[in-house]
């Protein structure tokens, strides 16, 4: 069947007019240099009565050109397009969104006698005469001005107030005083354009972050946008902060007018474009309501078992299941003696294989993964401390379930299947709160027999264990009062407490617990120091309640000890061999003591009783 090109089409899109979804045949198409490894393609096009080589491809689909399906003598039907004038006055066509009709391979050869466009009247007008359309669809809904955004509203945000649709397909910005700013894409954005408005939807937004130097002090915050086009960073500083801040949403779309434009620094962001936007006082931002066909945040998702083969520091997106999470702990950052909260998660895939996320500051302490949520991270730093390892930076951006394929289709395999595998982590235990320490499931007789503890460095491990026997001889100390000290006191019998370490005396103290705990499961039993958070879990009171109690009422407290006997908790261990007095001895440390989680639990021994009859079998 053969395809009628849009005769005329050409000059009709130049002129503006509304040309529907007009058929092309592409004549040439060829690379033209990016900094940022994104190719960009120029591209020759025909009506079949002209040709233009101002057609630009918009990067989203370069796919077409990749698998072959977009080359020379292809029948294209383009269904979106925006047109751009340069400073120069030039006009470019972008292309947002086609479809190839026919492939060069079903196409003979050129399609008529095309000659190139030019602008003179008498050939517009003769071209525009013969423009015959094959579809077409409805004009693009006019923009509409946001009903809250009154003459004071607008002014809050330090730009227009009145917003209008152009006959093409790009828009136009109308100030109180007449004049009109071109809404652009961003891909056509770069240094020497002094006045440019782009429509674009806000997909990252970092915290605020100062600095402190010998040239002074001040702040910024950076923000990640998008439209059809491309994606571009923006960053705020000092005044401009404390201006835009407040008034950015994530997700939200605005109109951003004026900035400076400069070569973009790709050590701090992996935002692809060759150019990043610095506000100004000049700069004006107006929220739209009216671009829901704007693209949200877009992921190039890497697979948690391909992240062993990403070389260090590279950034990446993933999408996972939170399997397992730790509590939020505060930390002191050596170079700026400054307190953060940390929290560390596990990511599981499809792949089978697990991650361990660090977050940071405010996404520390908000993150709540006890739903197993399903968590996609655009931009994390890979590091190679303990294995793979991921953690999330300020330019970072961390979306909970979010809605896309991926997350649907990882939700269903989850729910299915997922829960029951047996996850494989590519990030080793760090320290005291491993990224897989708490996922390291053991019973006591697999720690010992397979030597956990044994080598230079402590082993983590996680148990399921029953307390049978505690040792309440010396399970309690008088401890120094200091915040940050926990050093035995001298009691001086004149009613003051002497600290060695401190150097100070103190007219009271506070009580420590160290106490020692046997645990066993079905298999075999084990001897644990608890030290105080940990002690205060398994008996359930605290320590100076417990300390009052041991001096005022002794068989109250013991009654307390005794019953924490036959109580069922999952333990953290860390053990490792030590050396006292030339003797060595395993030294097992709990670390964390919680109440059973009896649904993980209970997915574990299934998991087990299928793996091991899978072997029988």
């Amino acid at each position: 069947m053969a395809v009628r090109l849009s005769e005329g089409a050409i000059a009709a899109i130049m002129q503006g007019e509304d040309v529907g979804t007009p058929v092309l045949q592409l004549m040439t198409i060829r690379p033209i240099a990016s900094g940022n490894g994104v190719p960009r393609y120029r591209m020759l096009m025909s009506d079949g009565v002209n040709t233009l080589s101002s057609f630009m491809l918009a990067t989203q689909l370069n796919s077409l050109v990749d698998n072959k399906r977009l080359t020379e003598n292809a029948i294209c039907q383009i269904n979106r397009f925006i047109v751009n004038t340069l400073k120069d006055g030039r006009r470019v066509v972008i292309l947002m969104d086609l479809d190839v009709v026919k492939t060069a391979d079903a196409v003979a050869a050129k399609i008529g006698n095309p000659v190139q466009y030019g602008e003179g009247a008498g050939q517009m007008g003769q071209q525009q005469q013969t423009f015959a359309p094959v579809a077409k669809q409805p004009p693009a809904k006019p923009l509409q001005q946001n009903g809250n955004l009154a003459s004071g509203s607008a002014a809050k945000y330090g730009g227009p107030s009145k917003l209008h649709e152009n006959a093409g397909s790009s828009s136009l910005l109308r100030t109180p005083g007449g004049s009109q700013a071109k809404v652009v894409p961003i891909a056509s954005l770069n240094p020497y354009q002094s006045k440019w408005t782009v429509c674009a939807r806000v997909t990252q937004k970092g915290q605020i972050r100062t600095w402190s130097n010998s040239r002074g002090e001040g702040k910024l915050f950076s923000i990640e946008m998008v439209d059809e086009s491309g994606e571009i960073r923006a960053t705020a500083f000092n005044d401009q902060v404390d201006k835009f801040f407040p008034l950015i949403e994530l997700n939200k779309v605005y109109y951003f007018t004026k900035g400076n434009l400069k070569t973009a620094n790709k050590q701090f962001s992996a935002v692809k474009n060759d150019y990043e936007i610095t506000f100004t006082n000049d700069t004006s931002i107006i929220p739209c309501e009216d671009a829901q066909h704007l693209p949200s945040v877009q992921f190039d998702f890497v697979s948690i078992g391909d992240l062993e083969n990403v070389s260090k520091d590279a950034v990446v997106d993933v999408i996972g299941i939170c399997k397992s999470y730790e509590d939020a702990t505060k930390i002191t950052v050596k170079s700026s003696n400054r307190e953060v909260s940390k929290r560390n998660m596990n990511l599981m895939d499809m792949s089978g294989k697990m991650v361990s996320v660090t977050l940071w500051g405010a996404e520390a302490e908000s993150f709540d993964g006890s739903q197993q949520p399903v968590v996609a991270i655009k931009g994390a730093r890979v590091s190679d401390f303990g294995g793979r390892s991921l953690s999330v930076l300020s330019s970072s951006t961390i979306i909970i379930n979010p809605d896309n394929p991926e997350s649907f289709k990882l939700r269903g395999w989850f729910d299915s299947e997922g829960q029951l595998l047996e996850s494989i982590s590519i990030s080793q235990a760090r320290g005291g709160a491993g990224g897989g320490g708490n996922t390291n499931w053991k019973t006591l007789h697999e720690a010992k027999s397979e030597n956990l503890g044994q080598g230079d460095k402590a082993d983590y491990f996680s148990c399921v264990g029953t307390v049978v026997y505690l040792r309440k001889e010396s399970c309690m100390y008088q401890a120094c009062p200091s915040q940050d000290c926990n050093k035995k006191v001298i009691d001086e019998q004149n009613g003051l407490y002497r600290c060695e370490k401190c150097n100070r005396e103190f007219p009271n103290f506070k009580y420590r617990m160290i106490l020692s705990v046997n645990i066993a499961d079905f298999h075999d039993n084990q001897w644990v120091t608890c030290f105080q958070e940990a002690a205060e879990a398994l008996l359930g009171q605290n320590t100076a309640y417990l300390g009052e109690l041991k001096e005022k009422n002794e068989p109250a407290f013991d009654e307390v000890i005794q019953k924490a006997n036959f109580n069922t908790f999952e333990f953290r261990i860390r053990i490792k061999l030590e050396t006292f007095n030339d003797e060595s001895r395993l030294k097992a440390t709990a670390m964390d003591v919680k109440p059973v989680n009896h649904k993980e639990y209970s997915k574990r021994l299934i998991m087990n009783i299928r793996k091991n009859a899978a072997q029988l079998g």
